[in-house]
């Protein structure tokens, strides 16, 4: 039509895959009402509080529930430091990611970004490797789910063994996938009331638990010594519970569907950080208070548990378990859909054999990709190795987020006409710049063997895309 607007131009991609296959270009639209591809039009109708919904929800979870036995046991009540530091990676990575949304909103968030800025082997690296770290996280949080559902089935006098732990989780990673096959909108709803159930269960559990280990509600506790097997436990724990920060870019996904997004893009993202990274470290104390790290370590993955029930007797103990259940499944919820949405991404791109972004007619959802993200998620779960799972995603998603940084300063330095973000981060190139150092430095202390099996899946990408779309060019015009 004659009034409407013309396409944005934006990044250009070009070249085919081993299978002819070409990367699907969208032109872009940008209003103020809505961003409006060929496929869609996404309107703009999520405001601050739905961004951070979106990036509360998908982290919470396993940094109050699954790692404070796990941190406590290695670092002691110094492990508050651990998740501290973890946030202030996240933040130095929130600012770049929020600029880069605002420039590009497209599905793919960190991939998207980085194909663009770096160019397609970067793109391939990371999008592929997303995936595998989706797939990990995924199966870590599924793990975790299954030790609460069978604490939750004994506070209710039901007892089983251990042993139905990984049936249990393989279960529910099914059915978390079936249900993602059906309709987002389906998922989306379970995700919706999950969150609030979640965030009123947590919000009146560490509110109490933080007064009475601070004294004001009951006696004191005699506090353990803050840091008993040194400084470097902290940073290896930091590493190991960076997978709690791992939903924050989740938000640069819906940069689309914004209101405003100069300004409410970079707000949600910096502040759903900071909301779970003081939850976290509220939950350190109240945990570290109840127990010793000896004590705590030897809780495990459910520490969180015993906790709740110091502070509030069997009330307390089943509110955790239930909340654990709930933080779980919210996490494994919106992993399987990020996984697939990845895998989505990067076929369309013709990185991966484009039949993989097929949309499902019945449902509207990519089943193919649903598919490819479920397989895998099954297989590790089977392993039941949490540390190992956690590890490996957080190392993935740390390259990515390291890279998200290079990028930005790389299309900083040559502004290309198409880039024209709403927002721009402050203190450019620092903050990029200490974003990436910091992003690549945590992997230093991540026990060997996620190392070996991080840096595995990295060489078998770079493997992959030389042989199947080594002419398929991505970057921007740079």
């Amino acid at each position: 039509m004659d009034g409407d607007p013309p396409p944005t131009q934006g990044p250009s991609a070009e070249g085919t895959n081993v299978e002819g296959e070409s990367p699907q270009v969208e032109p872009t639209v940008e209003t103020e009402e809505a961003t409006i591809t060929d496929d869609a039009e996404l309107e703009r109708t999520l405001g601050l509080s739905g961004g951070l919904a979106i990036g509360i929800g998908t982290m919470i979870g396993a940094g109050i529930f699954v790692f404070p036995g796990l941190a406590a046991g290695n670092a002691g009540p110094a492990a508050s430091v651990s998740f501290a530091i973890g946030a202030v990676v996240a933040l130095l990575v929130a600012l770049p990611a929020s600029e880069l949304a605002t420039a590009m909103p497209k599905s793919g968030g960190g991939y998207y970004f980085i194909s663009r800025g770096l160019g397609s082997l970067a793109g391939a690296v990371v999008g592929l490797s997303l995936w595998f770290g989706l797939v990990f996280a995924t199966a870590f949080y599924l793990v975790g789910f299954g030790y609460y559902a069978v604490d939750t089935l004994a506070e209710l006098g039901i007892a089983v063994g251990a042993e139905l732990v990984i049936p249990i989780a393989l279960l529910f990673g099914v059915g978390f996938t079936v249900l993602n096959v059906t309709g987002t909108e389906n998922a989306a709803k379970l995700q919706n009331g999950v969150v609030a159930l979640l965030l009123s269960i947590l919000i009146v559990f560490l509110g109490y638990g933080g007064l009475d280990a601070a004294g004001l509600l009951g006696e004191p506790t005699a506090p353990e010594q803050f840091a008993p097997e040194g400084t470097f436990p902290v940073f290896t724990t930091a590493a190991l519970v960076f997978t709690s920060y791992l939903g924050f870019a989740q938000v640069a996904t819906v940069a689309g569907e914004m209101r405003d997004p100069g300004r409410n893009l970079p707000l949600a993202m910096v502040g759903s950080v900071l909301v779970v990274g003081v939850l976290y470290v509220v939950t350190i104390f109240v945990a570290t208070s109840a127990f010793g790290r000896e004590a705590l370590a030897g809780f495990g993955e459910t520490a969180m548990v015993e906790v709740g029930r110091h502070y509030l007797g069997p009330v307390g103990a089943f509110a955790i378990v239930f909340g654990g259940l709930l933080a779980t499944m919210s996490s494994a919820n919106a992993s399987v859909l990020s996984t697939s949405r990845a895998i989505y991404a990067v076929s369309r791109d013709a990185l991966l054999p484009q039949r993989a972004s097929r949309i499902n007619l019945r449902y509207g959802t990519p089943h193919v990709a649903l598919g490819l993200a479920g397989g895998p998620i099954l297989v590790l779960t089977a392993t039941g190795r949490v540390e190992l799972l956690a590890e490996v995603a957080s190392f993935l998603h740390l390259i990515m987020y390291g890279l998200i940084c290079v990028a930005l300063i790389a299309l900083r330095r040559d502004e290309p006409e198409w880039y024209d973000p709403d927002f721009r981060v402050p203190g450019h190139p620092v903050v990029p710049a200490l974003g990436a150092i910091c992003s690549f430095a945590l992997i230093l202390f991540m026990q060997r063997a996620s190392l070996y099996v991080g840096g595995g899946i990295m060489l078998l990408t770079v493997g992959w895309y030389f042989y199947y779309a080594r002419d398929v060019e991505l970057k921007g015009a740079l």
